[in-house]
């Protein structure tokens, strides 16, 4: 059994990923959310209510974890330098970190480039992440997703480098990937992959 701490746990992609992993595994989860008091734990999980930005709240929540999933909004790049100081200080590696698209600029023009950095200024944070993330010593794996949509389990994965393969990705999807990247540790190791759902 692995425990496994969901930064975001409320959020969109946290919300799926927690029921992806309670319906498929054994494993026992760390909720961390700033409103945790939304949460109904199931008896496989635990809760805390912290803030990133709060180092004791972190290390609170990374005791005896084995993996970190990361499903965060806002100042990413400060988000992503507090989350690895956090798994340093308490020996943690595996990490799954969600970004977007486009932090490379890979998306071609047939799926249209003004949703790449250097047309859309929104991303500088989600690549400041990556760049973090990236220089770090951790076991990570970075997931840049297309826009988010509801529908099955049907995906295409990108390596970084490639171009971007299609404007979106089920949610569903993402949730699976996640399942996987947990599940074997050396599964896009240290790699940043692109997730889409084919045309």
């Amino acid at each position: 059994m692995k425990n496994v701490l969901i930064l975001g746990a409320t959020g969109t992609l946290g919300s799926a990923v927690r029921q992806k992993f309670l319906k498929n595994t054994d494993y026992h989860l760390t909720l961390f959310a700033r409103s945790a008091n939304q949460i109904d734990p199931h008896p496989q999980e635990n809760i805390i209510a912290g803030n990133v930005m709060n180092a004791a709240d972190l290390d609170k929540a990374m005791i005896n974890q084995d993996a970190v999933f990361v499903a965060l909004r806002g100042p990413l790049g400060v988000y992503a330098e507090q989350i690895i100081a956090a798994m340093n200080r308490n020996h943690v590696s595996r990490l799954i970190f969600i970004t977007s698209m486009g932090i490379y600029n890979e998306i071609p023009n047939s799926i249209g480039t003004a949703n790449n950095l250097e047309h859309k200024p929104a991303l500088i944070p989600y690549r400041q992440a990556a760049d973090a993330i990236e220089a770090s010593d951790l076991n990570y794996t970075i997931i840049r997703p297309g826009w988010f949509m509801r529908g099955p389990i049907n995906y295409v994965i990108t390596q970084k480098g490639q171009p971007f393969g299609g404007q979106y990705a089920t949610i569903s999807s993402i949730a699976d990937l996640v399942l996987r990247l947990v599940k074997d540790d050396r599964l896009y190791s240290r790699n940043s992959v692109g997730i889409n759902t084919p045309n």
